[in-house]
């Protein structure tokens, strides 16, 4: 009986897990960044940048230069703001000066230029998250999309995570020059430049997990760090492509799209850039998502090496 009840138990694990790596969204990946219809012209104007989506002339004389961006960002530029106060200190981001292809300027100021509503309020959004959330979630389909202006005091960021030049992937503690952080918060990895190498447990999780994440680089910081599309890819909402990559060992270098699970097609949400499927509430890929940085909480790193639920 006990043995008929396990083989039940693995055929359904292992049916759900089939039926995870083949999910068929119902809707547009571009979902909210369908723009009511504008499509990609709301962001990447055919021509003459923000000019070309009606903006009024501003003080930046080189709209749309950088990837055709069509919205406004003159408001941003050199602007600070203080993200992340986790208890351990906040941190401090002087928007770029100016439009470029850095992480700072392209993974940061271009999704500010519409989720912002403190500095930048051109962008006419909703405010109220595009998906409905699943009943985890709790009753309320209301989590606010302007990070600058979301219902506490207008222009506070310190409710958002730390994003910037401070905001460093870390390995074993403290990265060298930061102040924050506290031993045994992140991977047993190595960072050399803005090369991860990973550790036994890192490499443990990347076969079971993955690692997703796309890390910045930065001129003012010699680690990789956390922007905007770190997290996100703010072409598809709903579904994220993986690629296996088995049996990562440890002294690899650490990528982005590394995963040792099945290759397919994988449920998402919030345009997150892994599997994260909070209506499953039989599996971790939430919590499995934020641990790609924050090793310090994986089951791998607290010595639960065989804990794959996915």
């Amino acid at each position: 009986m006990k043995r008929n009840l396990l083989i039940a138990l693995l055929f359904v694990a292992t049916a759900g897990f089939a039926a995870a790596q083949n999910y068929s969204p119902s809707t547009d990946v571009l979902g909210a960044h369908l723009n009511y219809g504008r499509g990609c012209a709301a962001c990447h104007a055919p021509h003459s940048g923000a000019y070309g989506n009606g903006a009024a002339k501003t003080a930046d004389p080189n709209s749309g230069n950088v990837a055709l961006w069509g919205e406004d960002v003159a408001s941003l530029y050199s602007q600070t703001i203080i993200t992340g106060n986790s208890g351990r200190g906040t941190y401090t981001e002087v928007l770029p000066a100016t439009m470029s292809t850095s992480s700072e300027a392209f993974g940061l100021l271009t999704c500010l230029s519409c989720h912002d509503g403190n500095l930048a309020t051109g962008a006419m959004m909703q405010n109220t998250v595009y998906e409905t959330l699943p009943w985890t979630y709790g009753t309320h389909n209301s989590i606010p999309t302007l990070l600058g202006n979301d219902g506490t005091t207008k222009g506070n960021y310190l409710n958002d995570h730390p994003v910037g030049s401070q905001a460093t992937f870390g390995c074993n503690s403290v990265p060298t020059g930061q102040t924050y952080g506290e031993s045994g918060y992140n991977w047993d990895c190595n960072i050399s430049g803005t090369s991860i190498t990973a550790g036994p447990n890192m490499a443990k999780f990347i076969n079971n997990y993955g690692f997703f994440v796309s890390l910045g680089t930065s001129t003012a910081s010699t680690s990789p760090i956390v922007v905007c599309t770190t997290c996100h890819n703010q072409h598809s909402m709903n579904v994220v492509k993986v690629s296996n990559t088995a049996n990562i060992a440890a002294g690899s270098t650490v990528k982005s799209g590394m995963s040792g699970v099945a290759a397919g097609t994988y449920q998402t949400m919030f345009f997150l850039i892994g599997p994260y499927n909070p209506n499953n509430t039989g599996s971790n890929t939430a919590a499995q998502f934020c641990r790609q940085c924050h090793g310090g909480e994986s089951n791998e790193m607290n010595n639960g090496t065989a804990l794959t639920t996915f």
